[in-house]
């Protein structure tokens, strides 16, 4: 196959859009690295960069007529670990107020639901992101937000009360509407396998 006819592939599926969802892949290892060494203000940056560019690559692939497969499965598997990796580590932190149980609701519905549309999109069914679902992706990263916000100011030594409170209200938020959603996805893919 000569050097022509593999760039059009090369460019179509490593295309602007697609190689920013892999540099946000690539973030989160970096992400990852620095909760691990409990560098909470620079986990900070790092997850809002990484989660608040989630809109960016869908669309330019959108606007661009760029939507590729690839795309298609790597930008939500990228979502999901960079907030379900998030979540894992922030349990092992007590102060963080996120708990065991509350990562894997998180997990076990991003697990549940992938499997959910992977089965019904091979039905030829068209099984796209509800707003519950949106809007549940925005609370889970403003959570992870104030919780890495937090730690950061327990490390400085100073820690406000309004934020304790505000990551108590945004993490059982986040949890309530994870739940809400996964419910929604389920009743929808019912309704969808009755028709």
């Amino acid at each position: 196959m000569s050097a022509n006819t593999k760039e059009p592939i090369w460019s179509t599926v490593f295309n602007l859009p697609n190689q920013l969802t892999v540099s946000r892949l690539f973030l989160s290892i970096v992400l990852f690295v620095f909760l691990g060494l409990h560098w909470y203000k620079t986990s900070l940056i790092l997850f809002v960069v990484a989660a608040s560019t989630d809109w960016l690559d869908g669309y330019l692939a959108r606007k661009y007529g760029q939507v590729t497969v690839l795309g298609r499965i790597l930008d939500p598997f990228v979502d999901k670990v960079i907030v379900c990796g998030t979540y894992v580590f922030l349990v092992s932190v007590p102060e963080s107020e996120v708990r065991a149980w509350m990562a894997v609701v998180i997990v076990g519905r991003e697990l549940l639901i992938t499997a959910i549309r992977s089965f019904l999109e091979q039905q030829g069914a068209d099984f796209s992101a509800s707003m519950s679902g949106k809007l549940k992706m925005v609370f889970q990263c403003i959570a992870a937000s104030v919780s890495l916000f937090y730690l950061a100011q327990l490390s400085s030594g100073v820690a406000a009360d309004w934020v304790y409170w505000l990551l108590i209200g945004t993490v059982y938020s986040a949890v309530a509407l994870t739940v809400y959603s996964g419910i929604a996805y389920i009743r929808a893919a019912i309704a969808i396998l009755d028709a």
